[in-house]
């Protein structure tokens, strides 16, 4: 999967993870971008440490799960540091 790819795959899958996780997440579009990346990359991998499958095409349900489940542990991460500054 090509840099367009991740960084399409990113955004949606941060997304996804926001509307997933309850509460009011902080942030606009580039820091979901961001989050998603750096979660899709988290969940790849996680996905290639235990499960040994990584994010390997873009259409893949596998690839999505990884990286929304990624995503959603950066978004729990993101909220436990932004809520210590407030």
């Amino acid at each position: 999967m090509g840099f367009i790819g991740w960084i399409v795959l990113g955004l949606i899958a941060g997304a996804i993870a926001k509307a997933i996780m309850p509460g009011r997440q902080g942030g606009g579009w580039f820091t979901t971008l961001i989050l998603g990346v750096v979660g899709a990359a988290l969940g790849g991998w996680i996905g290639s440490a235990l499960f040994h499958t990584g994010i390997n095409s873009f259409w893949s349900l596998g690839s999505w799960l990884l990286a929304i489940g990624g995503s959603l542990i950066v978004l729990l991460i993101w909220g436990f540091v932004t809520k210590r500054r407030s």
